[in-house]
C-alpha cells in the first residue's frame, strides 16, 4: 500500500486542519475508496489568507531577483528529488498513470527553473529625451494573485499558478481542486522548503463559489488566474470586473486535428492515439475532432480504432497500464450521455463506448466515426477518452470545420506540404498549433487560447509578464 498524506490548508505558513470546518472526501478514482478528508475554508480562514497575502506581497516585491530565483531553483531541485513519491500521490488521487504523473513533476521543475531565469530579466527601458529630461518605463508586480487550478493536471496546474507570480514578486492564494489537494500541497511545500516565506503563498480549499466570491470581493486581490471551463471562467470574469482586476483565463477547448492525404498516416496514428488517451482524455489541449481528408479516412479510422482497442486500462500504479480511470464519477456519466447521443444521431461506434469493471471510474477508449455536426459531442468538449473522426473533401472544408466552434485553444495538423503548413499557421483560429507533432507546451513557450478558450498566457516570458504592470516615469 502507498501511504496517502494527511490533508490540510496552508495559511500564513501554518498547516490548518480540524476545528468545526466542513470537509470533502477525497476519492481514489481507481477504486472509489475514500483516501482522506480535506478541511474546507471558512470565511475567517480566507480573511486570514488575504491578510497574509497582503503582508507577504509587501515583503516579496522588495526581495532581490536573485533570492526569488534561488527559491524557484531550490524548489525545482526538491521536486526532482521527490518525483517518485509525489508522482504516486498524484496517481492515487487523480488516476493518471504513474509514468504521466512523474513526467508532470518534471514539467513543474522545468518551469520553475525557467521562471528562475526570468526573475532577472524583468526589464524596463529608457526613452530618448532632450538633455535635462529623463523618461523610463519599468515593470512592477501586479499584487496579490488569486489562482484557481483544476484537477486534471494536479501538479503542473498549481505549478503554473504559483511559479509566475512568485517570479514576478507577487504573493499568491492558490485554490486548487478539492479532488487533488495533496498534489498541490506537495508543489507548494517544495517552494516553502526552498525558502519561500509562508505569507507569500497560501493554499486554501473550499466550496468553489464561496471561495471565489470571497477572494475576488477583496481589494487585496489584484489579479485572477483561472484554468477551467468556459462557463465558470465567464462567471469569475464578471466577479473580477467589479474591481477591475487583471485576469489570465485558460478555458475550454475542443481540439481539432487536420489529417491530409499527403501526411505520414502511420506516424500520425502512432503519435496521436496515445496523445488522445493520455490522462483518459481529460486534457484541455486533447486532440478530439479528427478532421480527415476523405481519401485516407477509412484507413485512418481502422488504424485508430485498432490502436485504441489495444490500450490496457487499469489502475494507474500498474506499470503495464496505458490509461487509468477518469478522475471522478461525473466523467464516465458524461461519456455515456455524449456517446449515446452521437450513436442515436447516426454516428458509428468503432470501439469502446462503455464502462469497464464494477469499481472505480473507468471508461473504455472510444472511437466514433461519421458523427453528425448536430451531435452534442461535436459542439461541447467531451473531456474524456472519446475520439471523433469525420471525413472532409478538401483543405477549405477542413479549415472551416476546425474554426467552426467558438473555442480556440490548441490545434494539430498532419501534412508534408510546406506551403499548406504556412496557410494553416495563418488561417487556423487557435492559441497553439503543432504540425506533424504532439508537442503543445514548453516552459519557454506561451500557453493559452483565443475566442472562448480564454485570454492571456501562462508559461514563457508571457506568463511572468501577465503578473506585471507597466509604469512610465518622467523626470525633469
Amino acid at each position: 500500500m502507498i501511504a496517502y498524506p494527511e490533508l490540510y490548508m496552508m495559511i500564513d505558513g501554518e498547516r490548518v486542519t480540524g476545528g468545526n470546518r466542513d470537509t470533502h472526501k477525497v476519492l481514489n478514482p481507481a477504486t472509489g475508496d475514500v483516501l482522506a478528508e480535506l478541511p474546507l475554508a471558512t470565511a475567517a480562514d480566507l480573511d486570514r489568507a488575504l491578510a497574509a497575502a497582503q503582508r507577504g506581497f509587501r515583503r516579496w516585491r522588495n526581495t532581490p531577483a536573485q533570492e526569488r530565483a534561488a527559491v524557484l531553483q531550490g524548489a525545482a531541485r526538491l521536486l526532482r528529488e521527490r518525483a517518485d513519491a509525489i508522482g504516486r500521490i498524484a496517481t492515487l488521487e487523480e488516476g493518471k498513470t504513474f509514468t504521466e504523473s512523474r513526467l508532470e513533476v518534471g514539467m513543474v521543475a522545468n518551469l520553475f527553473d525557467f521562471y528562475a531565469g526570468e526573475c532577472q530579466r524583468l526589464y524596463g527601458r529608457v526613452l530618448v529625451r532632450p538633455a535635462g529630461l529623463r523618461s523610463t518605463v519599468i515593470k512592477e508586480p501586479v499584487g496579490p494573485v488569486a489562482a484557481f487550478a483544476p484537477w486534471n493536471f494536479p501538479l503542473s496546474n498549481p505549478g503554473r499558478k504559483l511559479g509566475a507570480p512568485i517570479a514576478a514578486g507577487c504573493s499568491v492564494i492558490l485554490k486548487s481542486a478539492e479532488e487533488t489537494p495533496a498534489s498541490a500541497l506537495a508543489v507548494l511545500q517544495a517552494l516553502l522548503d526552498a525558502g519561500l516565506p509562508g505569507d507569500v503563498a497560501q493554499a486554501v480549499f473550499g466550496v468553489p463559489d464561496f471561495v471565489s466570491r470571497h477572494l475576488l470581493a477583496s481589494p487585496i486581490i489584484r489579479k485572477l488566474s483561472f484554468t477551467g471551463s468556459t462557463v465558470i471562467g465567464r462567471h469569475l470574469l464578471k466577479l473580477a470586473a467589479d474591481d477591475l482586476k487583471r485576469t489570465t483565463m485558460e478555458l475550454g477547448g475542443h481540439g481539432p486535428v487536420l489529417v491530409f492525404d499527403d501526411a505520414d498516416i502511420e506516424k500520425a496514428l502512432t503519435m496521436m492515439v496515445p496523445h488522445k488517451f493520455r490522462n483518459a482524455g481529460q486534457v484541455c489541449v486533447s486532440p478530439t475532432r479528427f478532421i480527415v481528408q476523405d481519401t485516407v479516412f477509412d484507413d485512418f479510422v481502422k488504424g485508430f480504432a485498432e490502436r485504441a482497442a489495444a490500450i490496457k486500462v487499469g489502475n494507474g500504479l500498474d506499470p503495464d497500464v496505458g490509461m487509468g480511470p477518469m478522475a471522478n464519477p461525473r466523467r464516465p456519466e458524461a461519456m455515456e450521455r455524449l456517446v449515446a447521443d452521437a450513436v442515436a444521431r447516426g454516428a458509428g461506434l468503432e470501439t469502446g463506448g462503455e464502462r469497464i469493471g464494477n469499481q472505480g471510474f473507468f471508461y473504455a477508449p472510444t472511437v466514433l466515426s461519421n458523427v453528425p455536426v448536430d451531435a452534442e459531442i461535436m459542439n461541447d468538449e467531451p473531456f474524456g477518452p472519446v475520439a471523433i473522426i469525420n471525413p472532409y473533401k478538401d483543405e477549405d472544408a477542413m479549415i472551416a470545420e476546425a474554426n467552426r466552434l467558438p473555442y480556440g485553444l490548441a490545434a494539430y495538423a498532419w501534412t508534408r506540404d510546406a506551403a499548406r503548413q504556412r496557410r494553416l499557421a495563418s488561417e487556423l483560429e487557435t492559441g497553439m498549433l503543432t504540425i506533424n507533432s504532439t508537442a503543445v507546451a514548453a516552459p519557454d513557450a506561451p500557453f493559452g487560447g483565443v475566442k472562448w478558450s480564454g485570454h492571456g498566457s501562462e508559461d514563457g516570458i508571457e506568463g511572468v509578464e501577465a503578473c506585471l504592470v507597466t509604469k512610465a516615469i518622467h523626470e525633469a
